[in-house]
């Protein structure tokens, strides 16, 4: 009987090859003790009603506004988007996504939204990892001085730099473009940051010697060998920063100016009557604004979790 449990042994076992070397009785038997260790925590103890508890009320917590929206969403009238009648589901919902489809322009903001999402991630991602490639990895004057100074500029509040972006973008004609959203965004602080962390502890100077060895030029290492190694934290640099823009509010509705129909969030945000406001339709939009947000976690979850955790993990 092989013992997977055994703390002197770190590898871990295959059941395909138990089976081969020792036949399938032992690789049921190795799979049905790897099955049972899945139940543990990382103490080796199997969690309480207490850890259960606490993990419920937390995905209740933030599962409820969801469940608010899409219940406000589906009221019949908008007399029973208010109180304790707003809990109760209704039967209206598709009829109230499909008029908040055509007052939303859904497609035409989708379309801009995923444009800034997609260029701003793939910019911040590319310009993020080349820097902190460069700040890990590459010995040169005033690097430690450069990356205190870009790491200084996440103390800056966003409201500081708004007035003198605003006067930028006037002034270069892209009031109303989204250029306008897209240029402020091109590159982070916190991503530099983040890679440079990163790349310090997963690039060994080991490869990058031997890439220089082999005849490559300093950009050719960078990407035979750097971007390889950080593909991991990018991953998750490119995620967080695609939800950021997706929901991004606050200078979209400064800057695009009468086209707010140009990003969903402002689009949504613009549902909103001067007088009276039909929830209904207003929670419409925001459910039309989240769905695709949802369904990237649903399909990229997965990296997301593995980006967070190799950087968490050194050496």
């Amino acid at each position: 009987m092989v013992d997977l449990t055994n703390e002197s042994d770190k590898r871990e076992v295959g059941v395909p090859a138990l089976e081969q070397v020792y036949g399938k009785s032992v690789a049921r038997a190795a799979k049905r003790q790897r099955n049972a260790r899945l139940g543990m925590t990382s103490e080796g103890r199997k969690p309480g009603w207490g850890s259960y508890a606490i993990l419920i009320v937390t995905l209740l917590i933030f599962v409820f506004p969801l469940y608010y929206a899409l219940s406000i969403a589906s009221q019949n009238t908008p007399s029973n988007q208010y109180g304790v009648r707003a809990l109760i589901p209704g039967t209206a919902l598709l009829h109230n996504l499909s008029r908040a489809l055509g007052e939303l322009k859904f497609w035409q903001a989708l379309g801009g939204t995923v444009t800034v999402a997609v260029v701003v991630s793939v910019s911040t991602v590319f310009f993020s990892t080349l820097a902190g490639y460069s700040f890990a990895k590459l010995h040169f004057r005033g690097r430690s001085v450069l990356l205190t100074a870009v790491v200084a500029t996440m103390t800056i509040p966003q409201q500081l730099t708004v007035v003198p972006l605003y006067i930028m973008a006037n002034k270069a004609g892209l009031y109303g473009n989204l250029l306008a959203v897209i240029i402020p965004g091109l590159v982070s602080a916190f991503g530099v940051f983040w890679m440079t962390q990163y790349i310090t502890d997963a690039l060994p100077y080991e490869l990058i010697e031997a890439a220089r060895v082999d005849g490559c030029s300093m950009f050719r290492t960078f990407i035979s060998v750097g971007v390889p190694a950080a593909r991991p934290a990018a991953s998750m640099l490119f995620l967080f920063t695609f939800i950021g823009q997706w929901t991004n509010y606050f200078w979209p509705m400064l800057v695009l100016g009468a086209n707010k129909s140009y990003m969903l969030t402002t689009a949504a945000a613009a549902l909103k009557g001067a007088y009276f406001t039909d929830y209904t339709i207003v929670m419409s939009g925001v459910i039309l604004t989240t769905a695709p947000l949802l369904l990237l976690f649903f399909v990229a979850g997965k990296q997301l979790v593995a980006g967070i955790m190799a950087g968490a993990v050194k050496g």
